[in-house]
């Protein structure tokens, strides 16, 4: 397997660094997390801004943190890839009957300025997911910009009474954690600007059982098969660059702990997946390139969304 072009989880590359994840534990106790980190400038610097959602049987939460990302600039990767403490940090419980903290405000200090996040969650939408669908807004406001909005735009900025920032932030990675026994799905779009539209994409796993067949894994972008590895216990890390919409994204995965690593207390087996965009097509022609059409392509840019998918199974 080629060396990646930036950090990844330790399973992949022997010196790769990546920033930890701080849902994980959550998530390994049957939590189900999605975690957005995003770039913005807040209090005169870039800095990265992570969105939690969280779900489990009883309620769902909202989690937001700001890290500074100059702080961190040696070892950062431009997806969150640095060990850094988060400036400021919040969390968010919505339960059924704690209405009145499905929206509110809180103030912090970042270098001596103030931060403003504001939320309103009353109408929010759910899907079966973590995140909302439609309904709610989270704002995070700084030196009378909304440097940050998700949701609702209007009503945003009629709450916040700030403007919007001259320079919109930017979806930085993605991490998300699903459950299933052999299927796991999620949604994500690795075009962020131009109006790329969301793949839906699942990782399917068969065989492997006592008397069934040699286990296998398909990787489907929009129900279409994109990547089927046969003999899956000798090849349970590996990469394939596939197109997906206008871009090619390398997909990187790790399935070791599904075929070798013993259930915990919770039956959870883990997985990892990376979905990683390299370049965008700027032709009107979708088909995958060839190395001599590199002309109707661009590189996607350090900067470029990555998508983690942690795949947890279930026994």
């Amino acid at each position: 397997m080629q060396e990646p072009p930036f950090p990844v989880p330790s399973c992949f590359s022997a010196g790769g660094r990546v920033r930890e994840d701080p849902t994980t534990p959550a998530a390994k106790s049957g939590h189900s997390v999605v975690t957005s980190v995003y770039r913005t400038k807040i209090a005169g610097h870039c800095r990265l801004i992570n969105v939690a959602w969280h779900r489990d049987v009883l309620s769902r939460g909202l989690s937001v943190s700001v890290d500074d990302e100059a702080s961190g600039s040696e070892a950062g990767d431009g997806h969150g890839g640095k060990s850094s403490c988060p400036v400021v940090s919040f969390k968010v419980e919505i339960r059924p009957w704690h209405f009145w903290r499905k929206h509110g405000s809180k103030r912090f200090q970042v270098d001596g300025r103030p931060v403003d996040f504001v939320w309103d969650l009353r109408r929010a939408k759910f899907s079966g997911e973590p995140e909302p669908q439609s309904g709610f807004f989270v704002a995070v406001a700084s030196e009378h910009e909304v440097v940050l909005l998700l949701g609702d735009e209007k009503e945003a900025h009629q709450k916040t009474g700030c403007r919007p920032a001259t320079i919109d932030a930017t979806l930085v990675s993605r991490w998300e954690h699903v459950f299933g026994r052999t299927r796991f799905a999620t949604r994500a779009r690795f075009q962020q600007k131009g109006g790329g539209r969301q793949h839906e994409i699942a990782v399917e796993y068969t065989g492997g059982g006592r008397g069934n067949a040699d286990p296998e894994m398909v990787v489907r972008i929009d129900g279409a098969e994109s990547i089927h590895v046969k003999r899956l216990q000798w090849k349970f890390r590996g990469n394939e660059c596939v197109t997906i919409g206008r871009a090619r994204v390398d997909v990187y995965w790790d399935v070791h702990d599904w075929l070798f690593h013993p259930a915990g207390a919770g039956g959870l087996r883990h997985a990892v997946f990376i979905f990683k965009p390299v370049s965008f097509l700027t032709s009107s022609s979708s088909m995958p390139l060839s190395s001599s059409s590199t002309s109707t392509s661009t590189s996607a840019g350090a900067g470029a969304f990555c998508l983690f998918l942690h795949a947890w199974k279930l026994d």
